[in-house]
């Protein structure tokens, strides 16, 4: 959830698990829940419902007792170190191993390894997000901008400098999911390197210190980053409070801006939300279009099909030939009409390109054979 001037915009998906929470979310009916807490008595963050076995069932699911009875004696404990080794999340409460990288080998290993995807300086391209817009601090300030009163307006900036609200975060995501093809494969010092060059590029400063091209990043430095949307999102989910903060954030549905009856105190799953907005439906209510809309709903007058070749005799043949179905001396004489048909419509055709009786071939036009042939067909159809 990220936090404009201590007014709340949040995600579609934040917003949905705030809400289930706030209003509840029960599971199967045929059984006894737990309500919002957990087995240990605590509420749930994501709104979801335990269910205890009754009977053999948890809600309408069947269980096996007899299989959770007892204890499980597979695997063993992990050692200290291999739980070291495992652990290589880097988090604001936890620093990434010691190391260091400048400025100017992180720009190196930019070209190398990240611009065909990043786009130069960071700039973004071919689907892949920007890293650097311009001066972070700047850019944070952009957060608060939007397109409600005029759409033509500069939105928001969202990019690593300007919104993500911890370093760590992308030292981490550097280290574990980077290169695309090759991941894991940058040593230490190469993701400290790194991260001063998207430091260099969001023209950022640690300490009052500007990341300028000489800047060396190290452990110690890296540990005094301040981003400049740190406080950009709420709840807290920092420090070893987390969790608790979390919860007692949700518990109040004014803090995500949501109005239930009950402000959390009880779940429902009807009616929990007051209806303080209206609703305008568009259903025929719309009548300012100009102009008017048509309220006509007949089918339209079907009209005649448009018979191939019917254009071309009337502009080309009819000045001899007559008009279709007059009785001139072909079209519409069904007696003289009936001898040239019997020649069958390959040789009437060869007549017509080639010319006969005195008619100059394609009768005296530039008709091409499919059209001619178009015209041979209208004829032959018009005088039976």
């Amino acid at each position: 959830m990220f936090k404009l001037d201590r007014k709340l915009i949040i995600s579609a998906s934040i917003a949905t698990a705030a809400a289930l929470f706030a209003v509840g979310c029960g599971g199967g009916a045929s059984a006894t829940p737990t309500g919002s807490t957990m087995l240990n008595g605590k509420p749930t963050i994501d709104g979801g419902s335990t269910y205890q076995i009754e009977n053999g069932y948890t809600s309408d699911y069947a269980v096996n007792e007899d299989a959770i009875k007892g204890s499980y004696n597979f695997g063993r404990t992990p050692t200290a170190n291999e739980l070291a080794a495992w652990d290589t999340d880097v988090t604001p409460s936890k620093l990434p191993p010691k190391g260091s990288g400048s400025v100017e080998d992180g720009e190196e290993i930019y070209e190398a390894q990240c611009v065909m995807c990043h786009g130069d300086f960071g700039s973004g391209g071919g689907g892949y997000p920007a890293l650097s817009k311009g001066n972070a601090v700047d850019l944070q300030k952009t957060l608060t901008n939007n397109r409600y009163q005029d759409p033509d307006a500069d939105g928001p900036t969202r990019e690593f400098g300007s919104y993500w609200p911890q370093a760590s975060t992308m030292w981490w995501y550097i280290h574990d999911g980077m290169p695309h093809p090759k991941t894991k494969s940058l040593s230490v010092d190469e993701v400290y390197a790194l991260t001063a060059y998207i430091l260099n590029i969001n023209e950022m400063e640690i300490d009052g210190v500007e990341v300028d091209d000489e800047y060396v990043l190290d452990q110690a430095k890296f540990a005094k980053i301040v981003m400049p949307n740190v406080d950009g999102f709420e709840p807290n989910i920092d420090g070893p409070n987390a969790l608790e903060d979390v919860r007692t954030y949700y518990a109040n549905a004014a803090n995500f801006g949501a109005q239930n009856l009950n402000q959390g105190a009880v779940r429902c799953m009807k009616d929990c939300q007051e209806k303080t907005v209206k609703v305008a439906r568009i259903n025929g209510g719309i009548t300012d279009f100009l102009p008017p809309m048509s309220t006509v709903r007949d089918l339209p007058e079907e009209k005649g099909a448009v018979i191939a070749g019917a254009s071309d005799y009337e502009a080309s043949c009819a000045v001899c030939h007559g008009a279709a179905g007059m009785g001139a001396p072909v079209v519409g004489n069904h007696a003289e009409w009936s001898k040239v048909a019997a020649k069958g419509t390959a040789a009437v055709l060869a007549n017509a390109i080639n010319g006969i009786n005195g008619m100059p071939p394609r009768g005296g036009t530039d008709l091409s054979d499919a059209k001619m042939k178009d015209v041979v067909n209208f004829m032959l159809n018009s005088s039976k």
